[in-house]
């Protein structure tokens, strides 16, 4: 490889994570191992010895600003740091990556960078670096264990792939099969979190309500029990899980959102399409009807539940009349936020191959329709939090001084002044306003913790 006078031996590294919650984690878990390592972190990547761009492969935007920041990374005077590329990126192309880009030195796949100690010595020996298997078992067993954490919240993810092969997405080939993480080992991670600090955690995966495993005492377990289950710990105020898919929302699950006092009433479950064509070309297991049907479900179980959601827009083939289904299911459900995106076919997947790739003006023009209307709607379900009592997690300061965001059981950001409180409070909150991203609040009372 051209090292280009980039460090032999790092000292300090920095991580920057693309795209979903997941990446997140796993950012967070490389700088845990590399910490433990003797390494230190620096603010940012003109500081650092080594920047690991742990990288997102669902958009080809995101792709290409993988290369662009590569190319950002060499400094005025000719130097650079190392460069790791890691993530869904580095196993979907592999070694092709140092040869597009010559100034990267290491290549990592999201289930091998428990080997990035090994790999940071191969670079600076100036060895080739890429490692793009799949061992998930043994990438678990070879992180530090938890310590304490900068903020209150935190994701821990308790299984990885997918085994679902929608006909748009990459999830199958760069994180690959679904896998469950142990019982036990999620376990004594979560206590790890709350012994560090953490009031609320966020279970995370690819199809996240697809988790199965067995309790200590060898009985059959689905996510409703380990929720149940962790419900148990104390110093453990919250728990949120995300991503789910709807032939995963069990008769367990829908119950404990009724039932378990910590399970927030937020849940994120992606429906893509309104229109059973599309959903069927996409090959999501679930029709529009069986998708409201279980959104009834879970809000006959909690009432006060706020939903969030994905769509496509512009799917091979989709018409007009298709979008308009699209549109549809979006004025039943009244979604509290989403996501919502352009198709944008990803090398390797059969609707990249499809017949009836729609032109980016069409596409344009559906997704300001669908945001405009989920905007409203998210604006609508803010308002009406307006005169609400709520407890708010306190996660990070705000913009102005004595200013505190934190987050209601709904998802919902609320800024407060209160120099008097701390980050990591569980404050009860009166909410005076609402704009259409978050709230306003002021302190009723301060809870004991």
């Amino acid at each position: 490889m051209n090292r280009n006078n980039a460090p032999k031996t790092p000292a300090t590294f920095h991580v920057k994570s693309f795209g979903c919650q997941m990446n997140v984690y796993d950012g967070e878990r490389m700088a845990e191992m590399l910490g433990e390592r003797g390494m230190s972190a620096a603010a940012d990547g003109a500081q650092a010895d080594l920047v690991i761009l742990n990288t997102c492969h669902i958009r080809e935007k995101a792709v290409d600003k993988v290369y662009s920041d590569i190319g950002r990374l060499t400094r005025e005077d000719g130097t650079r740091p190392m460069i790791a590329v890691a993530g869904c990126v580095a196993q979907a192309e592999g070694s092709e990556i140092s040869r597009r880009a010559k100034s990267v030195d290491i290549v990592v796949g999201p289930q091998a960078y428990h080997h990035l100690p090994e790999l940071i010595e191969k670079a600076g020996r100036g060895e080739e670096a890429v490692d793009t298997d799949m061992p998930l078992a043994s990438k678990f067993g070879a992180l530090p264990a938890r310590t304490k954490q900068a903020r209150p919240t935190a994701f821990l993810t308790i299984m990885e792939g997918c085994d679902k092969f929608c006909t748009y997405c990459v999830v199958p080939y760069t994180r690959g099969a679904e896998i469950s993480r142990s019982w036990s080992a999620i376990l004594d991670e979560a206590r790890a979190l709350v012994d560090g600090g953490v009031r609320e955690i966020t279970l995370l995966g690819q199809n996240v309500n697809a988790w199965t495993g067995e309790d200590a005492k060898g009985r059959a377990q689905g996510m409703d029990g380990l929720v149940r289950e962790l419900a148990k710990l104390d110093g453990l105020q919250r728990i949120r899980y995300t991503t789910s898919h709807p032939n995963d929302m069990s008769d367990g699950l829908i119950a404990a959102h009724g039932e378990v006092e910590k399970l927030m009433p937020f849940l994120h479950l992606p429906v893509q399409s309104g229109n059973d064509r599309i959903l069927k070309a996409m090959n999501r297991s679930h029709s529009a009807d069986s998708y409201l049907r279980i959104i009834e479900r879970v809000r006959a179980a909690r009432p006060d539940i706020a939903l969030s959601g994905d769509f496509i827009v512009g799917f091979p083939g989709e018409t007009d009349a298709e979008f308009e289904d699209t549109l549809r299911i979006v004025e039943q459900v009244r979604y509290a936020q989403c996501y919502s995106f352009k198709y944008s076919p990803r090398p390797g997947t059969p609707a990249a191959e499809m017949d009836g790739q729609i032109p980016a003006e069409v596409m344009d023009e559906r997704l300001a329709r669908l945001q405009a209307l989920i905007n409203r709607h998210q604006a609508e379900f803010n308002a009406a939090a307006v005169g609400r009592r709520t407890d708010i997690l306190l996660e990070r300061k705000g913009r102005h001084p004595g200013q505190l965001i934190g987050k209601t059981p709904w998802l919902q950001s609320v800024h407060i002044t209160a120099p008097e409180l701390f980050i990591g409070d569980m404050v009860e909150v009166d909410i005076i306003s609402a704009g259409p991203n978050s709230l306003a609040g002021q302190p009723s009372r301060r809870k004991a913790a």
